[in-house]
């Protein structure tokens, strides 16, 4: 019997049929074809933008070898750094520049091995690095919103089979994050709770969801899963910003990344995914704005496998239809030996 569902944080209808899903085995997987060149792999700095932070030996002169994260601008970028945003009405409508700033981080030297392939030490380099480019980024008074993301495969919208991961910088916050950091201010407004936490709590409590948690971090399957086999990642400790975590938690992090990427990756054949990591805005100066959001918003990770695609209903409706009930992916992935 098909089931509405509604996501508690931003209210969002789910539509699960599960008499139309496929077995997990029977998911296609699309791969990217490899290039005669991969300016991304070791050797071939020259053929990438400088680079604006690395992980390497101390001593290793920069835009060389001896790398383990790299992170470069990107040659073909949706915003670009240089100017000014000069905003202006045009006519009824409102404009201003595309200015913004555009990453690559490129996650291995290697070109054949993935994210969930490194040791958990090399997971955590590339959240270091994720760290140290936000925490920079942030310093330009003409951002508001830097958001990080990693598409794998074709269905996610990769272009690169190179293990990378993306990171841009807005002049303004995207209309899904002001959804839930409203949504989050008013459930904190009205219960003076924290959602993040209750559904935490939630989580744990019931753990027919849960897939794998540590002692910082927990890796669960969303009651209103948009996708099947969607997981987000949330952090135990309350904080609205990811550059605020520490050493331990970058371990532990990369601990649950690496357990949650492999086991779907035994379970759906290495599927095309999203990876999609919300932090809280830059808090620039205004009046009677993010008065509460240390309290009420939690920064976390989503993870997105590509198995359906997107078409007519999703768009005409804002609703997705979702094949396969959060509880039996829960189960299956807690089940499957991982690497």
């Amino acid at each position: 019997m098909p089931e509405f569902r509604k996501d508690p944080l931003v209210g969002r209808w789910v539509v699960f049929a599960p008499e139309r899903k496929q077995r997990p085995q029977e998911y296609g997987k699309l791969d990217l074809p490899v290039p005669a060149t991969d300016a991304f792999a070791e050797g071939n700095e020259s053929l990438t933008p400088p680079e604006v932070f690395a992980v390497r030996p101390q001593g290793s002169p920069a835009n060389g070898p001896g790398w383990r994260v790299r992170v470069v601008p990107n040659r073909y970028p949706a915003l670009r750094i240089e100017g000014s945003l000069d905003p202006e009405a045009v006519g009824f409508y409102d404009r201003m520049n595309g200015i913004g700033a555009h990453e690559v981080i490129i996650e291995t030297p290697d070109s054949h091995k993935a994210l969930e392939e490194l040791p958990i030490e090399g997971v955590a380099d590339v959240l270091t690095a994720y760290k140290v480019r936000i925490a920079d980024l942030m310093k330009d008074p003409r951002f508001r919103y830097l958001l990080v993301f990693k598409n794998v495969g074709p269905m996610a919208g990769a272009s690169l089979g190179h293990a990378h991961s993306q990171l841009i910088a807005m002049p303004v916050t995207p209309q899904a994050v002001k959804e839930k950091l409203d949504a989050a201010k008013n459930y904190y407004d009205l219960k003076e709770r924290n959602i993040f936490q209750d559904i935490l709590q939630n989580e744990l409590r019931t753990g027919e969801r849960v897939v794998y948690q540590n002692h910082g971090f927990v890796v669960f399957c969303p009651f209103a899963s948009r996708f099947p086999f969607e997981l987000s990642v949330l952090p135990r400790r309350q904080s609205p910003d990811f550059h605020t975590i520490d050493e331990h938690e970058l371990v532990l992090l990369a601990d649950a990344l690496k357990t949650a990427l492999q086991r779907l990756n035994v379970a759906l054949g290495n599927p095309n995914y999203n990876l999609i990591l919300h932090t809280a805005p830059v808090r620039r100066p205004r009046k009677n704005y993010w008065t509460s959001i240390e309290a009420d918003y939690r920064w976390h990770i989503e993870i997105l496998p590509r198995l359906t695609g997107v078409a007519g209903f999703e768009f005409g409706t804002g609703f997705f239809i979702n094949t396969t009930l959060p509880e039996e992916a829960a189960q299956f992935l807690r089940h499957v030996s991982h690497y």
